[in-house]
């Protein structure tokens, strides 16, 4: 009886050894798939663009005559841009003297210290005409501080005028690209006679706004 239990033990042991190494070899074993990677990449070009507004033709007022002796003017130019780097605003007159009827004209405004914008004086026996500037985007050390133009016939105090000249001046800059809504900036235009009739007549100034990308 004993021999027979152990025959029985050792065939177990056999048969589940031989049985471990068939499911060893039958089971079907799990396979790591190869895998590869690669990457793109994905370039969009936004172009950039500048465009400026058109406001309407400026009639200064008062007209000047034998009693009133100054006159203003006022326009607004809006620049919008998404260029990176900003833009600038320069204004030129198409010729010089500016202000022109026929053979007659207004001086081109004359600086204390040439080229360099001051607070508004036009001197005795001399009838001028010049501009100034404001905005977010205008150098208040260079024009001045005014929020305004002026009120009636007198400009602002606080602004610096300087002549117009045929080439451009710049008058406003900003470094970034705008908003939506874009910048303004406003160009005071005054003309002036002390102690003297400027002869009767229209006249007329051509002032072109040029905004340029940075």
């Amino acid at each position: 009886m004993s021999k027979n239990i152990k025959k029985i033990i050792s065939f177990s042991i056999v048969s589940f050894l031989v049985f471990q190494i068939l499911y060893l070899v039958v089971e079907p074993q799990k396979v790591i798939a190869a895998t590869a990677t690669d990457d793109v990449i994905v370039t969009l070009v936004v172009g950039s663009g500048i465009t400026i507004s058109a406001p309407g033709d400026v009639t200064m007022s008062p007209a000047i005559s034998m009693v009133t002796n100054g006159s203003l003017g006022t326009v607004v130019w809006n620049v919008q841009t998404n260029n990176v780097t900003g833009y600038k605003l320069a204004v030129k007159a198409s010729e010089s003297p500016a202000l022109v009827s026929g053979v007659n004209s207004f001086a081109d405004y004359t600086e204390a210290s040439s080229g360099v914008p001051d607070a508004w004086s036009v001197a005795n026996g001399d009838k001028e005409f010049g501009f100034s500037a404001l905005g977010t985007n205008t150098n208040t050390t260079t024009w001045g501080t005014g929020a305004n133009c002026g009120t009636g016939s007198t400009p602002t105090a606080t602004l610096k005028y300087i002549g117009f000249e045929t080439s451009d001046r710049d008058v406003a800059t900003q470094n970034t690209s705008t908003s939506i809504a874009g910048i303004n900036t406003t160009v005071c235009f005054a003309a002036a006679q002390n102690n003297v009739f400027a002869p009767s007549g229209t006249y007329t100034a051509i002032i072109t706004a040029t905004a340029t990308e940075l």
